[in-house]
């Protein structure tokens, strides 16, 4: 095999030893490279089109470095009928539903030696709570495997707080006419850096709904990937966020549409304040050609409160089959609607409130999609202490 050098002199290359590129973009999402190894992926240097919106320069120890893979404290609240223990990765069963898209991701598998294993085996849905803290500021390799057995039914709240430097994975399975509701919030530090690739598979009649609650952190970066396995089976995805001047916030959506009469609805809604205030969204949805009779529809809003912000917002649809019950995609970005605080104003609401509640119902939306009483009344706290900080620096 022959290669062309800089020069345009021919080089004889072999190719047991040569690696060589593929150079025709990946036309599917499903088609995507995915690999346990790290080093059967490029070297990162941020110009890639997955890496491209991403902060690779603050990413690099845990693209590249050494990961501490262990287990770690954690804080559980699990009702009967649901199991919280970290396993040995070897003995864990993790892999059953994908496994990674990204350098960093196969990075930080590749380093875990110890995964924490969720199973609910509950007939009655309850709240099982997790709580981790002050993971320090060592590089850390973390994998979580939640499994809802057939039949039964489960809500996990994973909350982060304090100091990370964490690369992470999750996986999902919900088996035949399993129901989940996954919340994950990221309440780091503000010098904290947390990537998370999350890896859903649904099966048939099973319903996962997954919601990502971004507010604090330096970096963080959720990348949720859902696959509809099996007939009937249905996804709900959600998001909210809200970014200051010292955060980047970044969320990466995939759905595919595997089964037939499946149902999923993405809606992610995010604030921006402060200079430097980025936030990062991409949305695909990928409709096989088996999966007859989906019905699905994303979506991705951004409100913008002040100048100095960047919100990049892609969504992407791609369908195999004619044969589908719909299918849709929106996105926007902007300031605040002059018609609602005009009204909220003619009513004698003074304009530093009325451009508070505004944000409130425009984040309070996803906000009232989650069902844990307790931790909704926290997120809604913590937007008005968001709202509060940013009035406080005008």
């Amino acid at each position: 095999m022959t290669s062309v050098a800089p020069d345009g002199s021919k080089v004889t290359l072999d190719p047991a030893t040569t690696r060589v590129e593929n150079t025709v973009p990946v036309q599917t999402r499903s088609e995507r490279f995915h690999s346990v190894n790290p080093d059967d992926f490029a070297p990162v240097t941020g110009r890639e089109a997955e890496w491209r919106l991403s902060p690779v320069k603050e990413l690099t120890a845990l693209i590249d470095g050494p990961l501490d893979g262990g287990d770690y404290p954690i804080e559980v609240d699990a009702p009967a009928g649901v199991s919280v223990e970290f396993v040995d990765a070897d003995a864990s069963g993790r892999g059953v539903v994908a496994e990674p898209e990204d350098k960093l991701a196969a990075n930080a598998w590749s380093q875990v030696s110890r995964v924490l294993s969720i199973t609910v085996d509950a007939e009655e849905t309850a709240t099982t709570r997790v709580v981790r803290k002050d993971l320090g500021a060592t590089p850390r390799a973390a994998h979580t495997l939640i499994t809802v057995n057939e039949g039964c039914h489960g809500r996990v709240i994973l909350e982060s707080y304090g100091d990370a430097l964490l690369g992470e994975n999750l996986e999902v399975v919900l088996h035949p006419g399993a129901t989940l509701e996954l919340v994950s919030l990221q309440e780091w530090s503000e010098d904290s850096i947390h990537y998370a690739s999350h890896f859903g598979s649904v099966h048939r009649d099973a319903a996962l709904t997954h919601v990502v609650a971004s507010m604090g952190g330096h970096i963080v970066t959720v990348n949720p990937s859902v696959t509809l396995a099996g007939q009937g089976s249905s996804g709900e995805l959600y998001g909210v966020y809200f970014a200051d001047a010292t955060q980047h916030l970044e969320h990466r959506v995939y759905v595919h549409h595997e089964g037939p009469d499946t149902m999923s609805r993405v809606s992610y809604k995010g604030a921006l304040h402060g200079k430097g205030a980025r936030t990062v969204w991409i949305g695909d949805v990928l409709i096989g050609a088996d999966a007859t009779g989906t019905d699905s529809y994303e979506e991705n809003r951004n409100l913008v409160l002040s100048d100095g912000t960047r919100a990049d917002s892609i969504p992407n649809l791609e369908i195999k089959t004619g044969d589908i019950a719909g299918a849709g995609h929106a996105s926007a970005t902007g300031r605040f609607d002059d018609e609602h605080l005009f009204y909220l104003q003619s009513r004698g609401i003074p304009e530093v409130q009325a451009r508070r509640l505004v944000v409130q119902g425009f984040l309070g939306a996803i906000v009232q999609k989650i069902t844990d009483e307790q931790l909704r009344e926290q997120l809604l706290d913590r937007v008005k202490q968001k709202l509060r900080d940013t009035e406080e620096s005008q």
